[in-house]
């Protein structure tokens, strides 16, 4: 990972998913009695299996996350606590999605990784398991790309070369490290925006 290569702790939300579905996960047996036949031979999770169940399925995705999410919260909030221990300058939350479940809300300023959707494309189907079904359903469960980089604050391109995109993360470190910026204008007009929307 590149942000650790520029030593910047990093917050990984999928790898957190992963461990707590592992077979000694905390999440394990509350996602194998939720969704049966999910168990894996080692005792942790299928993650093909159970995304077979909960992509297509609205009510069992809300159902996964209602589980998932309050564990994956707890570990940010001791990630952080131990940072701000640490007395780190910069961290930064690695959230799938974030703008969906209104995790901006808890961040300065939003950066964007964003890729041509043929690139995302050849990405995807390369993960075991993946097929265009399940790829089409993970699309219908997130924002579109372009509104994701007009509501971020930075966005690295990464469909170009691996050298400009470096180049791009390395000069926002820079920026952040050295304190010139203003409290983010657009993630904060994302959030009052949602807050309105929620109680109209």
């Amino acid at each position: 990972m590149t942000l650790r290569r520029l030593r910047v702790p990093l917050f990984d939300a999928d790898r957190a998913v992963h461990r707590l579905l592992a077979p000694t996960g905390a999440a394990a047996d509350l996602v194998a009695a939720s969704f049966p036949g999910v168990r894996a031979a080692n005792g942790g999770i299928d993650r093909q299996l159970l995304g077979q169940h909960v992509f297509a399925d609205p009510e069992a995705l809300l159902r996964l996350e209602r589980i998932i999410h309050p564990m994956v919260e707890a570990l940010e909030k001791r990630f952080l606590a131990f940072a701000r221990a640490r007395r780190e300058p910069i961290v930064v939350l690695d959230i799938p999605l974030l703008f969906e479940s209104g995790s901006e809300c808890r961040c300065d300023y939003v950066l964007v990784v964003s890729a041509p959707m043929l690139v995302q494309r050849q990405r995807v189907l390369r993960r075991h398991g993946m097929t265009d079904k399940r790829f089409a359903a993970i699309l219908s469960n997130q924002m579109p790309d372009y509104e994701k980089r007009r509501r971020a604050d930075f966005v690295v391109p990464t469909g170009l070369s691996r050298g400009l995109s470096l180049r791009r993360l390395r000069a926002i470190v820079r920026l952040l490290r050295a304190k010139r910026l203003p409290v983010t204008r657009l993630s904060r007009y994302a959030c009052r925006e949602r807050r309105r929307t929620a109680n109209a």
